[in-house]
């Protein structure tokens, strides 16, 4: 029983946050070509609305480096889905920039597993 209420009492020290409340109840971000490895990166400038929620906030600071969403989403420390929908909100409003990794040939991904397989 103590072990239990010291687990509770772990759980509501922390400030768990459900991950619908960061989105505002989205599941789905407004971009959907995000991708685990889109670079990402903060556009310097004023978008002119309002400020931005703490979590965009933090998400802006992250990126003042190039950084893909998986790494956004490590470094704020929320599931990869619950990146994807802030990201998309930054890109629509401005304050990021994305762009897709070049996709590598065929030839060079056979020449990768062969160089695997021969481990």
């Amino acid at each position: 029983m103590s072990g239990a209420a010291s687990q509770e009492g772990n759980v509501s020290d922390g400030q768990f946050v459900r991950p619908f409340i960061i989105t505002g109840g989205r599941a789905l971000p407004a971009q959907a070509d995000l991708r685990l490895e889109t670079l990402v990166v903060a556009v310097g400038g004023d978008a002119g609305g309002p400020a931005p929620a703490f979590e965009h906030q933090r998400i802006v600071a992250l990126c003042q480096e190039p950084l893909t969403v998986a790494q956004v989403a490590e470094g704020i420390g929320v599931p990869l889905g619950v990146a994807k929908v802030l990201v998309a909100d930054l890109v629509v409003g401005g304050l990021l920039s994305c762009s897709q990794p070049a996709e590598l040939p065929l030839h060079t991904l056979e020449r990768i597993r062969d160089h695997v397989r021969a481990l």
